[in-house]
């Protein structure tokens, strides 16, 4: 079974996909990536054979965490401590417009081609 690694900014479903995939068998490392100064930290800890990165928009973040704006750290957050994981991800999915079950069935179908892509 590969190891998932699951990064992105902070709201953007990290933890609900992480526990949902659990729950059907996967191996998963949530990667707090986010309050890492390094950007390659996500490799050093984790090293995971699968890199998935959820993305979020701004306002859409402010409203998960209950804020009326985003935080002040987004933008150094998104640009610099979280883009080496974004250019290396193995599936990327911006989760603004989706519910917890939209985004589980559209990484659940990623994966399943990744396996059968490696089976053959």
């Amino acid at each position: 079974m590969p190891l998932i690694g699951i990064v992105g900014p902070c709201s953007a479903g990290k933890s609900v996909l992480a526990r949902q995939l659990r729950a059907n068998g996967y191996q998963v490392r949530e990667i707090r990536q986010e309050h890492s100064v390094t950007p390659a930290m996500w490799q050093r800890i984790t090293n995971p054979d699968i890199l998935i990165y959820l993305d979020v928009r701004m306002d859409v973040a402010a409203r998960r965490e209950g804020l009326s704006e985003p935080s002040s750290w987004w933008v150094e957050e998104r640009e610099f401590r979280l883009a080496h994981a974004r250019r290396h991800c193995d599936f990327y999915l911006d989760t603004s417009d989706l519910s917890p079950q939209e985004i589980l069935m559209q990484v659940q179908d990623f994966l399943h081609t990744w396996e059968k892509l490696r089976a053959d």
